[in-house]
């Protein structure tokens, strides 16, 4: 064993327990433990530059592990990444803090994701290794080649969204996907055994994975490891047999030290133990000047990637900076001037296969799929090309029936770079995605769920199929919009929408049955202000009432129009595709939509929320309880959504 690795690594160890100690919070125990390994790895294998840590044939490096993340700001303040300083280890976990309790994308420019979900991390590298298989197919392996790498522990793989993801990357043969295991046998609650019988290489290997086995203190073994792995035909599992709380004697191998700070007492005895001779946070020149060294070694691979990127021109630097061509926009626009004269009704699922197919062919980073569902979401279009093993030069992924791993893939392929993800699954379904859904928006990144069957209107499926809670929960997620359209003309809005907000995830909420064309014109992007005005009060005459809807609602509320109409009753209809837009508008636009007059919600799905727009004179015609299963136009009828319940509730509320 190499005495100067055995130092760089002891640095990781001894700034990781020092910053978890001044925090008086943190988990050192995978630091400790793992440290051999990345100093091996960072000093010896991965190609980054800490001069430009978003460089695009960088190697990817996420730390599924999140809980650890003291190892990854050691890291970056040792290998000299410009962004990060010794204040910034001693601020570990503060307010404001660029090193917080987890790593946060964003935060610093060597975080390649958000992680601290367990699973998450390992799930969304399959889609970032995917990725690099897409845009290497596009151009080539000196532009866009590297490899992925993960350090995952046990709670990692028995979280089950690990395990879709991992089968799809052994189906697809992602041999550039390295997972460093931190074999330890040890979670919070004891021994892995207590709860676990796996056997975690036999289950990998099964799913199309090359295994391998090491002592993680071993830095011969892990190079030999990690050389091996790269030139595997398939994606490597790395178990590394190690000891969490390395060093420290008496915490060392058991649950005490995973979440907690060592303690002064058993920081000083580890000093003793590993001889580290130095204060708190002081790292030797020697050890330091060797980390700085190595964190320079792919500096003739990166100059020689700026020229090879220079050479290839702007449409390159377009692709990686996943930039929407010039006039991607142009044939969604003359298919809404065409069914603004057909006046066809359809399904918003429907239109936005339509949609799609006006866009995928001038937006080359997009990459679409389905769990499964493609023939109910309608996400395939005839440009689409499938993705499979050893063929990766397409843009559709079938993710077979694994919502979980999809969610997670497509944050991977957008936090890449050079892709845009959609991904279609039923609404309710929603449910399985929903960690790595939360991720994307808390990590601000482009990514577009399809989710069709969004209602009620399921019909015969039944409850288990048709989303209740869905919309209301999904409104209340920050940083997420949730598109519900009523028509073609809101759906290609919507995707407008959804295509250009780079730093923030979209949901388009559509429906199984056909709906009317309502939009007589497509001429501004109203569902850009969240609210509008569809259908206005007739000319002079005051509104006395406002009836707010969304998607296959909004029709109802315009029928209910007419027949207030022809009694006296004069309302406005409000279509409201996306609440959160409409939030974001000016107070003044807000109050000439909405109005003064009493306001009535209408929507398929629970009744929550809402009460935000009818305020306390309102009414709020939805949900209460689950759906059941009949024909569509039934339940409407039997739930009490309506235009007769919509005419009753406006005359109610107007007395």
């Amino acid at each position: 064993m190499s005495q100067d690795l055995q130092k760089m690594a002891d640095a990781i160890r001894f700034l990781s327990a020092d910053a978890i100690e001044k925090a008086k919070s943190g988990h050192p125990g995978m630091p400790l433990g793992m440290a051999d390994v990345a100093a091996v790895l960072f000093s010896k294998i991965i190609k980054v530059n800490p001069a430009d840590p978003r460089w695009f044939a960088r190697d990817r490096f996420v730390l599924s592990a999140g809980h650890g993340s003291m190892l990854l700001y050691s890291l970056f303040y040792l290998l000299g990444y410009n962004d990060i300083s010794l204040e910034d280890l001693k601020n570990f976990r503060q307010l404001n803090a660029k090193t917080a309790g987890h790593p946060e994308y964003g935060h610093l420019g060597g975080i390649d994701m958000t992680t601290g979900p367990l699973g998450q991390g390992i799930s969304t590298a399959v889609g970032m290794a995917l990725a690099e298989r897409i845009c290497t197919a596009k151009y080539d392996e000196p532009l866009c080649g590297h490899y992925t790498y993960v350090i995952a522990g046990d709670g990692c793989l028995m979280e089950g969204v690990s395990e879709e993801a991992v089968a799809l990357a052994g189906h697809l043969g992602l041999n550039k996907l390295i997972v460093l295991w931190d074999n330890n046998n040890i979670t919070i609650d004891g021994k892995v055994s207590v709860a676990s019988s796996t056997d975690q290489l036999s289950r990998f290997a099964a799913n199309g994975w090359n295994t391998l086995d090491i002592d993680g203190h071993n830095h011969e073994e892990i190079e030999a490891a990690l050389l091996k792995a790269r030139n595997s035909d398939k994606p490597t599992l790395i178990s590394c047999r190690t000891q969490i709380g390395f060093g420290a004697p008496a915490k060392c191998g058991t649950p005490k030290c995973h979440g907690s700070p060592l303690g002064a007492e058993e920081l000083a005895a580890m000093r003793k133990n590993l001889q580290w001779d130095y204060a708190p946070f002081e790292i030797p020149a020697d050890i330091l000047d060797a980390w700085r060294q190595a964190g320079q070694r792919s500096i003739a691979a990166y100059n020689s990637w700026q020229q090879l990127a220079a050479a290839a021109g702007p449409e390159f630097t377009a692709f990686i900076n996943t930039m929407l061509p010039s006039g991607w926009n142009a044939d969604l626009k003359a298919l809404l001037e065409n069914q603004l004269k057909e006046k066809t009704p359809l399904a918003t699922r429907k239109a936005s296969q339509l949609c799609l197919e006006a866009i995928v062919p001038n937006i080359p980073e997009i990459v679409g799929g389905s769990a499964d569902l493609a023939a109910a979401n309608y996400t395939t279009v005839a440009a689409m090309k499938p993705i499979q093993k050893n063929a990766y030069n397409g843009n559709q992924i079938f993710y077979g029936i694994r919502e979980h791993a999809m969610g997670a893939v497509m944050n991977g392929l957008a936090l890449h770079g050079g892709i845009i993800p959609f991904g279609g699954t039923f609404l309710v379904f929603s449910d399985y995605m929903r960690p790595a859904m939360r991720l994307a928006a808390l990590m601000g990144i482009r990514v577009i769920y399809v989710l069709t069957h969004d209602s009620i209107g399921v019909g015969e499926d039944g409850p288990t199929h048709q989303p209740i809670e869905h919309l209301a929960s999904f409104r209340a997620m920050p940083n997420i919009l949730t598109f519900r359209p009523c028509d073609i003309v809101e759906t290609a809005e919507a995707w407008e929408i959804a295509l250009t907000r780079e730093h923030t995830p979209s949901l388009l909420a559509l429906s199984r049955q056909n709906l009317p064309l309502l939009r007589v014109s497509a001429a501004e992007n109203l569902t850009a202000r969240g609210a509008y005005v569809i259908s206005d009060v007739s000319n002079g005459k005051p509104r006395q009432a406002t009836l707010l809807a969304t998607g296959s609602e909004v029709s109802l509320a315009v029928e209910a129009q007419k027949q207030l109409r022809e009694k006296g009753i004069e309302v406005a209809v409000v279509s409201m595709p996306c609440t959160e837009l409409f939030d974001e508008q000016s107070p003044a636009y807000q109050e000439q939509v909405l109005g003064a007059a009493p306001r009535i919600a209408v929507e398929a799905a629970s009744k929550f929320g809402w009460e935000k727009y009818v305020g306390l004179n309102g009414d709020i015609i939805g949900m209460d309880g689950f759906g059941a299963s009949a024909p569509a136009a039934e339940l409407y009828k039997y739930f009490g959504i309506t235009v007769e319940e919509i005419v009753d509730s406006v005359k109610n509320c107007i007395k």
